[in-house]
């Protein structure tokens, strides 16, 4: 299913939003967060922000799975990587949008 230009799929309660199907993890980073019930959303949100961190990141196209787990949610950032890039800084520039507590309260607020 496409929401304007992301493919939004769904699958045995992983949900994935990717700008290109199929779905492609060349770089990723995983956090868990507490259970929410709007997880396209959460989906979205985290997309935008990833996008806004890597988007000098030439061929980087971003991509989000979010599955709940034991009471929580797992959620990977990242995407795919069609050129040459340092991915070490690009793994670490994404954890740090994952791992920022204004980033986690605005995306648990949107998504519950």
């Amino acid at each position: 299913m496409a929401r304007g230009a992301w493919h939004m799929h769904e699958e045995e309660g992983v949900l994935i939003l990717a700008r290109r199907w199929p779905a492609r993890f060349d770089l990723v980073v995983e956090t868990r967060l507490p259970p929410v019930t709007r997880r396209g959303r959460l989906a979205h949100q985290v997309r935008q922000d990833v996008w806004r961190a890597l988007r000098d990141l030439r061929g980087f196209s971003p991509c989000v799975s979010v599955r709940t787990e034991d009471g929580g949610t797992v959620l990977r950032a990242g995407g795919q990587l069609d050129a040459a890039a340092p991915g070490a800084l690009a793994a670490r520039r994404i954890a740090a949008v994952l791992e920022d507590p204004g980033n986690r309260a605005r995306w648990l607020r949107w998504s519950r």
